[in-house]
């Protein structure tokens, strides 16, 4: 497993991300991982896509979801019954999200793994592919002002602060409680999960980030801006054909 995930992830990502370094104005090793990420999910823009879709939709049949659970909250096996129909009758898939995700972890891993032990400005030549020029120059000050190889408080910062925007686009916050109603284990959890998401998460984000070294802090500050502005226009575009679909029933 470790000589797969070596071979089909890391080395090809390393050496993608040695060639940007070369062809870039300057060498600037912050600006080659900031373009090796936005390839990373450009590739893996029709799973997010369809994910985000599942997420808007998931909203619209909430109240029908609540609806279902407490019409069968002392029958289990006839609530999940009725939840798998309703999903089934819109088109939903509930699990395409986890899809996204267990595609994306090996992936972070192996980015981090480079990022952590590339030790650039060094080039480590015994993985590098024989089309791969080593760089004539290479600079680890990003945009000339910030070094990547050390931690970097502005740029751990920014991957916070880029982390609770993504967060808050991408986990819109629960309904509240209703007064006087009694919350399930469930809905509690979720709840939590939620808040965690959205307000812990991103301080987590911070220390990681300043913990580890700015390449890191560069690679998730761009993944997150990607993620924010995808979220924005899919939601957008979703909402607007939804609103044709709405005109076209009227008439």
């Amino acid at each position: 497993m470790s000589w797969l995930f070596q071979n089909l992830l890391v080395e090809p990502l390393y050496n993608a991300l040695v060639f940007l370094v070369d062809i870039l104005p300057g060498g600037d090793a912050g600006l080659a991982i900031v373009a090796l990420t936005l390839v990373v999910k450009v590739i893996l823009y029709p799973l997010s896509k369809k994910a985000i879709r599942t997420q808007v939709r998931m909203k619209e049949i909430e109240p029908k979801l609540r609806e279902i659970k407490e019409k069968y909250k002392n029958d289990k096996q006839k609530q999940a019954t009725a939840t798998v129909a309703l999903y089934k009758e819109t088109g939903i898939n509930p699990f395409s999200s986890f899809a996204l995700i267990a595609l994306q972890i090996p992936i972070i891993l192996a980015l981090y793994k480079i990022f952590v032990s590339s030790h650039l400005p060094e080039i480590n030549t015994a993985i590098l592919y024989s089309f791969v020029a080593v760089p004539n120059h290479i600079s680890t000050m990003f945009l000339g002002i910030l070094d990547i190889t050390s931690k970097s408080l502005v740029l751990a910062v920014l991957a916070g602060v880029t982390q609770f925007f993504q967060a808050r686009y991408s986990i819109p916050a629960m309904s509240p409680k209703k007064d006087g109603a009694v919350a399930s284990f469930g809905d509690d959890f979720s709840r939590s999960m939620n808040m965690q998401m959205r307000y812990f998460f991103p301080i987590i984000t911070f220390l990681i980030t300043w913990s580890i070294s700015g390449a890191v802090a560069v690679y998730w500050t761009t993944s997150n801006i990607f993620a924010i502005v995808q979220e924005i226009l899919v939601r957008k575009k979703v909402k607007r054909s939804q609103e044709i679909k709405s005109q076209e029933i009227k008439k």
